[in-house]
This record gives structure tokens, C-alpha cells and sequence, in this order.
């Protein structure tokens, strides 16, 4: 479906839901309710338990794809007598 289309739909059941709650159908008007919230996907939604809270939506730095880390020195040249 566009998006064009999931939201006409979505107009649609937010008037059906409307008519069936003026009308005291109140558990037709909630599984239209529940067919809009599944149209407007998880943006909507309270995130899972786990996830609420400071700091869960910042992305974590990663290196550039395909670096690699140097090379670590070799101790056994260079080395330099120790000063006394």
C-alpha cells in the first residue's frame, strides 16, 4: 500500500469509528481503533519496556567501513636504554 492509500484508509476507519462509537458500539469502535494503530505503524506506539528512558535513541560512533585498527609496535626494536 502508498502511503497515500494507508492514509485515506486511515480517514475512512477514523470516520467509521466515530459513527460505531455515536451509535454506542463501543467494541466495534475498538477493533477500528486497533486496525488505525496497526495502519500508522510502531512511530506511534509506546516503545517496549527496555527501551524508555535518556539515552536509547543516540546512535553509537562505529569506525569508517573497511578501517582497521594500527598496528601495534614491535617492543623488541628501538628500544632505548633506561636513564638513571
Amino acid at each position: 500500500m502508498s502511503s497515500q492509500s494507508i492514509h485515506r484508509r486511515i480517514i475512512e476507519l477514523e470516520a467509521q469509528m466515530a459513527a460505531a462509537a455515536a451509535s454506542d458500539d463501543f467494541e466495534r469502535a475498538a477493533r477500528l481503533r486497533d486496525q488505525i494503530a496497526d495502519l500508522k505503524g510502531p512511530a506511534v506506539r509506546k516503545p517496549p519496556p527496555g527501551q524508555m528512558g535518556l539515552g536509547t535513541n543516540i546512535p553509537v560512533a562505529e569506525p569508517p567501513e573497511g578501517w582497521k585498527p594500527p598496528r601495534k609496535p614491535d617492543l623488541m626494536t628501538n628500544v632505548k636504554g633506561r636513564k638513571r
